[in-house]
């Protein structure tokens, strides 16, 4: 008799009620775990940001009559598919991509709780990266960090591209509808997420790469304040200059002129846009966004030059950087070797000891982590040459070692299923403690005065003065060089 009952809740799935309706999910179980996950997917946390609410801040979504099917992945926000599916290859993944659509703002969320528990357990919102112009929810897979952490994990959509940040810098179009839409979709974590089993004094933000970005601009903003207690920012801060426009303007003009619209008032303009159809940003889309493939590039170091002038727009301090970073040397290997720890620096490691030091400095407890491993599954398709990459945590955090949704070319070793683990321990410890330590886990020092850090691999490593050298160089030295040029107290002939 217990079977058939087992049996007939899979088959009819978990029904939860909310403020705004009722739900039917399914019932899902991750590999290694017994543990029974109720997902939902699909749930509407904003209305529908279309016609008048293009380009305009998130509305609360709308009350529904009868039950809500929450079964099937939502449409993924406007973007340009194809590059999405050339990531996805890229990382040997493959998952069923959903359409595109503006109407995309909706959850999905994976509990352990039953309905009707009235369990509290940490709930983990995850804001997926891409640049703020790709990847979705569904992508995404919160079940084995649910199955394996006895965590609530819910995974938002966001408005990207043109449509989440488009901005004129004016009244007209002010911007940040991305950012806004998470805003909501925490908003509406707040006053539903314990009809899921989950406790809305305890929420943790994470996210990697824009994702990253996101959760460390939530950190600092008033629109954000209390609607979260922890937050894991990971490669990606508040301090990556490179992302961030304080004139938004040229940017809008471009997107008018490849429009064809009329660009002589940002009024004009944006009520030219609000008239575009889905294909013409798609089409827009295609234009703006750029994709860099590093895996075989053949540096030179005129092409490095190239490239280092793009980010300091000075020749002169460019060629000092340079030289910190690859000498005098001509050796290709070592030319490439520099440039890469170069980039990872500019865009990653020297942001995060920035961010991590003004929360330390601010009094907030602060756990810094490098992750050193390399996905075995992801080694033939790169070079010998390149070791961890960017993204490759989330293969970890996310534990796709023991997941059903997202199909991998390879399996993971023994070692890595071990590594899901220990990743996942400490991510779940940290949203349920605020310190990511527990039983059986190396010890993760606290990031302090000496700038200690967990090297995350098959071992654990605890380190200290985290990229300390080149944190000196580009914090301190370089920053006081520029000035003393600037003022006319240090000649050119000094700098190289």
């Amino acid at each position: 008799m217990k079977l058939r009952i087992v049996t007939h809740l899979f088959l009819t799935g978990p029904l939860v009620h909310t403020k705004l309706g009722s739900l039917r999910g399914a019932f899902m179980t991750a590999k290694g775990k017994e543990t029974v996950i109720s997902s939902y997917f699909g749930v509407p946390f904003a209305k529908p940001p279309v016609g008048p609410l293009r380009l305009a801040p998130p509305q609360p979504a709308e009350a529904w009559q009868g039950v809500r099917d929450a079964t099937k992945q939502p449409p993924m926000c406007l973007q340009a598919r194809e590059v999405l599916l050339e990531l996805l290859a890229n990382f040997s993944m493959s998952v069923e991509v959903p359409e595109v659509s503006e109407d995309c703002l909706y959850l999905n969320i994976y509990t352990p709780s039953k309905p009707g528990d009235n369990s509290k357990l940490p709930v983990m919102v995850w804001i997926h990266g891409g640049g703020f112009s790709a990847a979705s929810a569904s992508i995404f897979d919160g079940l084995v960090l649910a199955a394996y952490q006895d965590v609530v994990v819910v995974l938002i959509q966001y408005r990207l591209g043109l449509l989440g940040f488009f901005s004129t810098g004016d009244e007209h179009a002010p911007g940040n509808y991305g950012l806004l839409d998470q805003v909501a979709a925490l908003q509406w974590v707040q006053e539903n997420i314990h009809s899921f089993g989950g406790d809305p004094e305890l929420v943790t933000i994470f996210g990697e790469s824009a994702g990253g970005v996101s959760v460390s601009l939530h950190v600092l903003s008033p629109l954000s304040s209390n609607l979260f207690r922890y937050a894991i920012a990971e490669s990606g801060t508040a301090a990556m200059d490179a992302i961030m426009s304080p004139n938004p303007l040229p940017t809008a003009q471009y997107v008018g002129n490849t429009s064809g619209c009329d660009i002589s008032s940002t009024k004009k303009m944006v009520d030219c846009v609000m008239q575009l159809t889905e294909e013409d940003i798609l089409k827009i889309a295609k234009v703006c966004i750029t994709t860099i493939h590093s895996s075989f590039h053949p540096y030179t170091l005129n092409a490095i030059f190239n490239r280092v002038l793009l980010i300091f727009q000075n020749q002169v301090f460019a060629e000092f950087v340079l030289n910190e970073y690859l000498g005098t040397s001509s050796d290709r290997i070592k030319i490439r070797e520099g440039f890469r720890e170069m980039m990872g620096d500019f865009f990653f490691n020297i942001p995060a000891r920035k961010v991590s030091n003004y929360h330390r400095d601010a009094g907030a407890p602060v756990y810094m982590y490098e992750f050193q491993h390399s996905p075995s599954l992801l080694k033939k398709n790169r070079p010998s040459f390149v070791g961890c990459d960017h993204g490759d945590d989330m293969f970890f955090v996310l534990g796709y070692c023991f997941g059903r949704h997202l199909k991998v070319q390879d399996e993971f070793s023994e070692e890595e299923n071990e590594l899901c683990k220990t990743v996942m321990a400490y991510w779940g410890n940290f949203a349920r403690t605020g310190s990511p330590n527990g039983p059986g886990l190396t010890k993760w020092p606290e990031y302090g005065d000496e700038s200690e850090y967990l090297g995350i691999g098959l071992e654990q490593k605890p380190g200290k003065n985290f990229k300390g050298k080149h944190f000196d160089f580009m914090t301190q030295k370089l920053p006081q060089i520029i000035k003393e040029w600037k003022e006319g107290k240090l000649p050119t002939s000094e700098l190289v």
